[in-house]
């Protein structure tokens, strides 16, 4: 049994190596028609509040971030894979300009021509250097998952100051037995969540479903 909770709140992605699936295209993860999650909160999510700031950790190709900015929200995204970001546009047919980032060596900032996303590509960790101004609202169906579990809290003290007050963050988590599988995705506990996130928000479960899907047997659990 795999669970997924969807949790809202309100107020290490030390990542070691590249997806191999950007460079075969078995890229099993993106959502070609959106996440169903978001779509089912959005309202719960923007709170009806006009032109928010979106961040979207490990963004990829995702294409909300398009349709966020057709809504006229700014989008900013975080993804290690230029491959990734470089397929968002292509498929969006959205112009971009690509620039340097003098603050991070190695980085990159993509700008669509319409100036409201910029994915960068570049370290979760290395973001505070890009001043990217801070953000209304987090999303990231798999942000904790995909984390490495020794980095979660860097992670939090990295994203946490870059949230404006009265922020919302939309998460989801996995629960499944993880003495059968060790990661990734990896295991996170509600009390992990509490700790991790609860000094500073305002924690709410808006629900648990049954995620289990024919991938996970792979994982050995059934």
């Amino acid at each position: 049994m795999i669970q997924k909770h969807h949790l809202m709140l309100k107020s290490s992605l030390i990542l070691r190596y590249i997806r191999p699936e950007w460079l075969t295209g078995d890229t099993a993860f993106h959502q070609e028609k959106g996440n169903q999650l978001l779509k089912k909160y959005l309202e719960t999510f923007l709170n009806g509040q006009s032109g928010p700031k979106i961040f979207f950790l490990l963004c990829g190709k995702a294409i909300e971030m398009r349709c966020f900015a057709d809504q006229g929200h700014s989008v900013v995204g975080v993804e290690i894979s230029e491959l990734g970001i470089q397929e968002f546009f292509k498929e969006q047919n959205l112009s971009y300009s690509e620039e340097q980032l003098i603050e991070i060596p190695g980085a990159t900032v993509f700008k669509s021509s319409s100036g409201n996303i910029s994915p960068h590509c570049c370290s979760i960790f290395y973001l505070p250097r890009a001043n990217t101004g801070n953000f209304d609202r987090i999303w990231y169906r798999g942000a904790l998952v995909a984390i490495n579990p020794d980095d979660r809290k860097r992670y939090t003290d990295i994203i946490l100051p870059l949230s404006r007050k009265g922020f919302h963050y939309l998460l989801a988590v996995l629960s499944y037995d993880p003495t059968k599988h060790a990661g990734p995705q990896f295991y996170v506990t509600g009390a992990e969540i509490r700790g991790l996130f609860g000094t500073k928000c305002n924690i709410s479960c808006l629900e648990k479903v049954d995620a289990f899907e024919e991938c996970h047997k792979h994982w050995g659990i059934d």
